[in-house]
């Protein structure tokens, strides 16, 4: 038996939709759902309490995933702001869309959610961060960089023109709007206002929060007045505990974000109950990516630890509702096929992600065995995550902000997360995992030539090490075969 229990079987993206689209998919002419997606920015998947974070941080959400359908491993395949959404956008990897770093904007010959939206007679809204503009504007977008969207509220960098309480939006119009309150208050009474002006057609509304992103101009994480305090000294994940970093400094504010954005959540909820459309909206709730707290590089994410890629997933409404868990992998980049799919709109070829409804379905479908992931700007690397395994090289000699990708990489992490699930312990140099990352290794590349049909080659590091009796093999008795000193 295979130390990985690899299963090969995989699937085409097409070829499982038609299994629930009984279930989910409606007629134009029916009352088609209203989707509004959720995203916060830099939260981990821990700060949940599904997720077993003690804090109460997230009560709405976890109702949301108690009641809805939970996706428990959902990871984004980019941890970086501009790279991801372009991600959300257009359902392509970044390589691909071209947006690969921050600082390039949207490629307008990608076909985008909202036109796909558009086109099927929905009212599309989008209100918040956008990352994917020219540069020269931290503000204001021009119409033709906006993705189509309908109606526009948002900032290109909003973490450039706007402050904890000093909100600054641009409408369609590139006017300055500045809003009133807390910055997650704000946004969330645009977005009712929004919900409220377009309630009798069906509509897709894109809420991108900056929240619990760090407010740049300062290095800081401003929570609402009183919010900080209460969540200093508390709970500190095991990954953090170990490493330091920045958490002592930064987790107090970081968690009074969490729980404001929750917070906006649940007040969301209460408003689309009132205008009685909450039975028939679709809401998904996640996150671009996460943070590790400065404790795998010298920043926040740009890494392929869990801290950066693991965030939060729930998705509740019409066809979602009762769900429970869903414990298969789940990457962003399948998030856009699925809306379009849960609407009822055919899936453009350019999408390189696979609608979810068939494990929502039924949870035996077949599904991927691993997610890939990119990773820019700190370096050029590369990863894939398993249930068990995280396996992630890096090109040494690559520039990480001009190169998208690279033609040797080296293998330079590999973790068991079955024993090690927040990554303090790296095996990638341990003899006794030479089988694990041989076989790895051909699953990445596999999945590198499938998405940017490349064939790169991969080193392995430059010397090995034995580790007491550590061992990958699933054979009783479980002592690696070629240790000579047992302890």
């Amino acid at each position: 038996m295979s130390v990985l229990e690899y299963s090969s079987g995989y699937y085409s993206t097409y070829s499982l939709t038609y299994l629930c689209k009984g279930l989910f998919s409606l007629s134009k002419k029916t009352n088609r759902p209203n989707i509004i997606f959720f995203f916060t920015d830099q939260q981990r998947w821990d700060t949940t309490g599904v997720h077993g974070n003690p804090l109460n941080l997230t009560p709405n959400f976890d109702r949301m995933a108690r009641t809805g359908t939970h996706l428990v491993n959902t990871i984004t395949p980019q941890p970086v702001c501009g790279p991801c959404r372009s991600i959300m956008q257009t359902g392509m990897y970044a390589t691909e869309n071209g947006s690969f770093r921050n600082g390039i904007d949207l490629d307008p010959q990608w076909s985008t959610l909202a036109e796909q939206f558009n086109d099927a007679g929905y009212e599309t809204g989008y209100i918040g961060k956008w990352h994917l503009g020219d540069v020269s504007s931290f503000g204001g977008v021009d119409e033709s960089q906006r993705g189509g969207y309908k109606y526009w509220l948002a900032s290109n960098l909003l973490e450039f023109v706007s402050d904890a309480y000093d909100t600054r939006l641009y409408d369609n119009d590139q006017n300055e709007v500045r809003l009133p309150g807390y910055r997650v208050d704000a946004m969330t009474d645009a977005a009712i206002r929004y919900v409220d002006s377009v309630k009798d057609n069906p509509f897709f509304l894109f809420l991108s929060y900056l929240e619990p992103h760090h407010q740049n101009h300062l290095d800081s994480y401003p929570a609402p007045d009183g919010y900080e305090e209460q969540y200093r000294a508390k709970w500190t994940p095991p990954d953090l505990t170990a490493l330091g970093g920045s958490a002592q400094m930064h987790l107090p504010g970081y968690y009074g974000m969490v729980r404001r954005l929750d917070e906006a959540l649940g007040r969301l909820m209460d408003a689309l109950k009132s205008l009685d459309i909450l039975d028939n909206t679709v809401i998904v709730f996640t996150s671009d990516h996460g943070n590790h707290f400065k404790t795998r590089n010298a920043e926040y994410k740009r890494s392929c630890h869990d801290s950066s890629v693991h965030v939060p997933g729930a998705i509740q409404g019409p066809g979602f509702n009762g769900r429970g868990q869903v414990n298969q992998l789940v990457s962003l980049i399948d998030l856009p096929p699925t809306l379009l799919d849960v609407a009822g709109i055919d899936i453009p070829e350019q999408m390189q992600g696979h609608s979810i409804l068939p494990i929502i379905k039924d949870n035996e479908a077949d599904w991927q065995e691993e997610v890939f992931i990119q990773i820019s700007e700190s370096q050029v690397g590369r990863a894939i995550r398993t249930h068990r395994w995280k396996y992630c090289v890096v090109a040494e000699d690559a520039d990480p902000w001009n190169d998208p990708s690279a033609d040797t990489y080296k293998e330079a992490f590999l973790y068991d997360l079955s024993v090690d699930p927040y990554e303090l312990h790296n095996l990638i140099t341990y003899e006794s995992h030479i089988e694990v990352a041989e076989e790895l290794r051909a699953r990445l590349l596999a999945r590198i030539e499938q998405v940017e049909h490349k064939q790169p080659a991969i080193l392995s590091p430059d010397e090995y090490v034995q580790f007491g009796q550590l061992s990958a093999s699933p054979d009783f008795p479980y002592i690696y075969s070629k240790l000579n000193k047992l302890r």
